[in-house]
């Protein structure tokens, strides 16, 4: 099993953004910035109000962004049939999680320069510049809750964060959810109780009621009844 399939069993088990800075200014200089796109879900307006609220804002520099894509597309990389983490817009997901709850900040800002002091101590570059086995090699070393070296514990807890943020943003997206294969409610067929649960409760359809409501191909059709509420199609 690959990781993003070690990944995607996890997920199942377990359950299992734009930038815009606004200003005065004349209108013959600068254009009326757009409102942030909203997503198509149910949201009522102070809902709706806050989500723009949120979009509308910058937290992460563009290095970090940069950072976070390298180090997600690390954790879930494309394969033949689906995109990477940042195909899907994770790195996206992590900025408006960051700024819709601030509590994750903090951690996140404080584990992104932690990531790039130690890739500098090792390779004497940040950690976005590093080649894939610099990568890896970072990576392994902190990847693993249980075998981390204790210097390195501040760089596991950070991991963990990123990759549980990662797997969340990328199985909720549109790619994610295909990737899982989810197909939502889908109408099912029923053909009535098997044979042999009738049998051993000694119980069978009258073969008058098995042609008017186990019949696949009328199931799409309205029932109709007589006045004194028998059954007709």
């Amino acid at each position: 099993m690959d990781r993003r399939e070690s990944l995607k069993s996890l997920l199942v088990g377990s359950v299992a953004g734009g930038l815009l800075v606004t200003g005065c200014a004349p209108e013959s200089t600068v254009e009326t910035p757009e409102k942030p796109q909203l997503p198509g879900y149910g949201r009522n307006e102070a809902e709706k109000e806050h989500d723009a609220k949120v979009l509308s804002e910058t937290f992460f520099t563009e290095h970090e962004l940069e950072t976070i894509a390298v180090l997600c597309d690390i954790i879930l990389p494309a394969n033949a049939e689906f995109g990477s983490a940042s195909d899907a817009g994770v790195p996206e997901f992590i900025e408006f999680i960051a700024k819709d709850m601030p509590n994750n900040q903090l951690p996140i800002r404080g584990g992104l320069a932690w990531l790039d002091s130690h890739s500098n101590k090792l390779y004497g570059m940040e950690f976005k510049k590093l080649n894939d086995e610099q990568h890896k090699a970072i990576c392994d070393s902190i990847a693993y809750p249980g075998k981390t070296a204790p210097e390195l514990k501040h760089g596991e807890r950070f991991f963990t964060n990123m990759r549980n943020l990662t797997m969340t943003g990328y199985f909720t997206s549109e790619m994610g959810v295909k990737d899982l294969g989810y197909k939502g409610n889908m109408p099912g067929v029923w053909d009535g109780i098997p044979e042999d649960v009738l049998e051993q409760q000694g119980l069978a359809y009258e073969e008058e009621w098995l042609a008017k409501c186990v019949d696949q191909s009328k199931r799409m059709d309205i029932a109709t009844w007589d006045d004194d509420g028998n059954l007709l199609t």
